[in-house]
């Protein structure tokens, strides 16, 4: 018995405790429900936050694009509308005769169709029948005149509108000038001037169109120049001038030109261009060669250039120094007499132009050589005999050698000279002047041939 309610007690007992757990499980289940619909409705809540957060940076950006757009809008027509008073400012700048010239004409035209408006009024006609005769004959001087520039832009002839617009011109000024000069008999200047209202407007056109066609003071000038500089070449060059225009007549009309014409009579005549010819040529060819031998000649000649050039001064008439005996002549070559100033003029001196005063060179070299190899063969010659120089032919075997050596002492800078030849061949000083002498014209004429 007792066993039983011990066990009801402790089906009770259980029965409590899992009554407790269950609502305690129940407590929790809702507990976590609340928990997750707090924090379903705080979810809710941030997400709702951050789609408004964007959704205004969505509508801000737009904003900001949209007025960004506006003011990029404004800034264009602004510039737009720069360019476009920049562009009428460059006109205005550009043009400002076309500006005063409209404005001058329009204060010229209107009174004088005012005017005649007024005296078409006065004899009756209506008022609207004046006003479209007045345009009629103000505005067909203006036809003709625009109908003339049209004709001369396209290069056809425009006297016969010029003749129309001056002819209705002068009918509208004389219609103003019988208005006035009836209404106002008193005072006929005011007539005058409402009929030159009607002319000034078509004359100040005209010199606008016309009067700036002109050539300049400038192509004025040149063109005189151009008539001077071919009457001239007519007749310094009558023959070639003739030849030319026998040209210009036989080509086709506008082939060639009158200078073209010329040129090529000129080299038909002369062979050469303009303004060369044969004896030109040998002109400049005889100068070169002159140049070159000068120049291949000065190192052996410089001391008789030096002392010539010293004698020339004292036995000038001209001089006032050479009235009067000079004690001595500085030579470079040690003393001379005064007969040997009266040498012959041949030698290397004599090719360059110069050696009319003084002993040549390579013979005063060459009697101071035998007059020491006489001195020195005293004893080993018996007869006393000198070594005999090279024959002419011997020395032409050796020209090509010494043409060599010239190129050579050319190609160095130096001057071509007896001494470098004679110690290149290992000849005398005098054969090595001969050869000297014949490498120097034998070039002077390779120049010439090359000239």
């Amino acid at each position: 018995m007792s066993t039983y309610r011990e066990e009801r007690r402790a089906d009770e007992a259980a029965a409590r405790t899992a009554d407790r757990e269950d609502r305690r499980l129940e407590l929790e289940a809702k507990l976590a429900h609340k928990r997750q619909l707090a924090e379903d409705e705080r979810a809710e809540k941030e997400r709702k936050a951050e789609q408004a957060r964007k959704d205004g940076e969505v509508k801000r950006r737009q904003e900001q694009a949209e007025a960004r757009r506006r003011q990029d809008e404004k800034a264009r027509n602004r510039a737009a509308r720069m360019a476009r008073l920049g562009k009428v400012a460059r006109w205005l700048n550009a043009n400002p005769v076309t500006v005063f010239v409209g404005f001058v004409m329009s204060s010229s035209v209107i009174p004088a169709v005012i005017s005649q408006v007024g005296a078409l009024g006065d004899t009756g006609v209506n008022v609207l029948l004046a006003a479209l005769l007045a345009a009629m004959l103000e505005g067909g001087a203006w036809a003709f005149t625009f109908m003339g520039k049209a004709a001369e832009d396209a290069g056809r002839p425009a006297a016969k509108y010029r003749i129309a617009t001056w002819s209705t011109a002068f009918v509208a000024a004389a219609v103003n000038y019988w208005h006035w000069a009836e209404k106002l008999p008193q005072a006929q200047w005011v007539a005058i001037v409402f009929a030159a209202s009607s002319l000034f407007a078509i004359y100040l056109w005209d010199m606008k169109t016309h009067g700036s066609h002109g050539r300049t003071k400038a192509e004025r000038k040149e063109e005189r120049a151009r008539r001077s500089h071919l009457a001239k070449r007519k007749k310094d060059h009558k023959e070639i001038a003739q030849q030319a225009a026998l040209l210009l007549s036989a080509m086709p009309y506008g082939e060639i030109d009158e200078e073209t014409a010329f040129a090529a009579a000129w080299r038909i005549h002369k062979g050469a261009e303009p303004g060369l010819s044969p004896e030109v040529y040998a002109a400049a060819t005889q100068a070169k060669v002159a140049l070159g031998a000068a120049f291949e000649l000065g190192e052996h000649v410089r001391p008789q250039m030096v002392r010539a050039g010293m004698l020339a001064g004292l036995y000038n008439p001209l001089n006032p120094l050479s009235r009067r005996p000079a004690p001595s002549v500085p030579t470079l070559e040690g003393p001379a007499s005064a007969p040997a100033l009266q040498g012959p003029t041949e030698g290397p001196t004599a090719q360059a132009g110069i050696g009319v005063y003084g002993t040549p060179i390579y013979r005063k070299k060459a009697s101071e050589s035998a007059s020491e190899k006489a001195g020195g063969n005293a004893g080993g010659d018996a007869g006393g005999n000198t070594p005999r120089g090279r024959s002419a032919e011997e020395l032409a075997q050796l020209l090509p050698e010494a043409h060599r050596l010239a190129s050579e002492l050319v190609a160095e800078g130096r001057q071509i000279s007896a001494a470098s030849l004679a110690k290149g061949l290992k000849i005398r000083r005098e054969d090595g002047m001969w050869l000297r002498d014949r490498v120097i014209e034998e070039r002077k004429l390779h120049l010439v041939q090359g000239a």
